[in-house]
């Protein structure tokens, strides 16, 4: 699904670099998805195409003005990859048939010689492939100037791999970097919390890959912490990040439906997920307590009317079927189609940015807490809490 629908999966990032100021920027970036467009290979036969096409159509791929890709502080393009293949079962069939005819037209041989075959097997396989329609696969970028962060549609780790390569390719001096949970807490937090969050800091070094797999325990802790206040506490918290909503605007934030914990066990790593409506988390409770940690769980915020739902990924913070509310808009019969898209466009990206402003809101929270004084007193509830079967009163084994 593409960016523009409720549901929708999706990653962020930060573009660094040199950024040209903005009109040269809308220039640039025009000029560089032009040259690096998709080109359609329907009538060739070509394995694999992949380029730039419009997020509104990827069914066009022209970028002669800024109007193509850009709304305001925003540049919205896709990321459109066209394949061709053959199914083994397919190219193996044909490959025998193509031998057999050979060994029927050259009578005094046994058996094909290894280079015709590899040469029957490259023709065969180039004819399978023209008489196939390649199968297209859509992905949308969004690039919000304002805040440098960049939303990404997709969480497969190939198609993310192939997006920055193309990014970094496309944009000569610019490439994207994930915006992991730690630079995600660096984001949200003041200057002093900063300087307690680098303490923290278990990396031995700015690269993000280590920055990533040192500092794990940002995901883990907060969602085990976003666990015990749904169960303990009132779940209600402020705006606390700018934004859209306004600042010390109340809001619900809960866990429920779906927990995934993983730890390691005598036949290595051991996955355990937990389905459904919870009422105690005993099941979870039981499983923190044997040394295993939260790695994915659904995370729900409500903001009057509004509710949204994501599957968060601890690791690196990538939001899963991130469903928010349906775009709204009134059916005005005088205006046009291209007009009502622009609409719809900026409608989402509000509800967008309402519900990351919500989660960064709740991850402040939690990072305050657990930077500040008061941590161990609530690693102790907690732990009290783990220790506790809610159905029986009794320690939990």
């Amino acid at each position: 699904m593409g960016i523009l629908a409720n549901t929708v999966s999706v990653c962020h990032f930060k573009v660094q670099g040199e950024i040209p100021q903005q009109q040269d920027l809308h220039d640039f970036v025009t000029k560089q998805l032009a040259a690096n467009r998709f080109n359609p290979i329907d009538q060739g036969s070509e394995e694999i195409s992949v380029g730039w096409a419009h997020l509104d159509d990827p069914r066009v791929y022209d970028f002669d003005s800024p109007a193509a890709c850009c709304r305001e502080h925003y540049f919205m393009f896709t990321l459109r990859r066209d394949k061709r293949s053959v199914p083994s079962a397919v190219l193996k069939a044909h490959l025998e048939r193509a031998q057999e005819e050979f060994l029927a037209e050259n009578p005094g041989m046994t058996k094909v010689p290894k280079q015709k075959r590899e040469d029957l097997k490259e023709a065969v396989r180039a004819m399978l492939l023209s008489q196939t329609l390649p199968t297209p696969a859509t992905y949308d970028v969004v690039w919000d100037t304002k805040s440098g962060i960049l939303t990404f549609s997709s969480l497969s780790p190939k198609v993310i791999e192939l997006f920055e390569e193309q990014f970094k390719k496309t944009f000569e001096g610019l490439r994207v970097s994930a915006f992991h949970p730690y630079a995600r807490a660096e984001s949200v937090l003041d200057d002093q919390y900063k300087a307690l969050l680098q303490q923290a800091n278990k990396a031995g070094g700015d690269n993000y890959l280590e920055l990533i797999k040192e500092n794990q325990w940002l995901g883990a802790d907060f969602m085990l912490w976003l666990m015990y206040q749904t169960m303990n506490e009132s779940s209600e918290y402020t705006v606390n990040q700018p934004g859209v909503l306004l600042a010390k605007e109340g809001f619900v934030a809960y866990l429920d439906d779906r927990v995934v914990l993983l730890g390691s066990g005598e036949n290595g790593a051991q996955k355990i997920t937990v389905a459904g409506p919870q009422d105690h988390f005993n099941e979870v409770r039981s499983a923190l307590l044997n040394k295993k940690q939260i790695t994915e769980a659904t995370l729900h915020m409500e903001t009057g009317d509004d509710h949204y739902k994501l599957t968060l990924k601890g690791e690196l913070f990538h939001f899963a079927s991130f469903k928010s509310p349906a775009v709204k808009l009134e059916k005005d019969s005088t205006v046009d189609e291209a007009m009502e898209r622009e609409a719809v466009f900026f409608e989402r990206m509000l509800l967008l940015e309402k519900g990351n402003q919500l989660f960064d809101s709740v991850f402040a929270t939690f990072l305050e807490l657990r930077l500040g004084n008061q941590w161990a007193e609530q690693a102790e509830a907690i732990q009290k809490w783990l220790n506790v079967c809610s159905f029986c009163n009794r320690p939990l084994e």
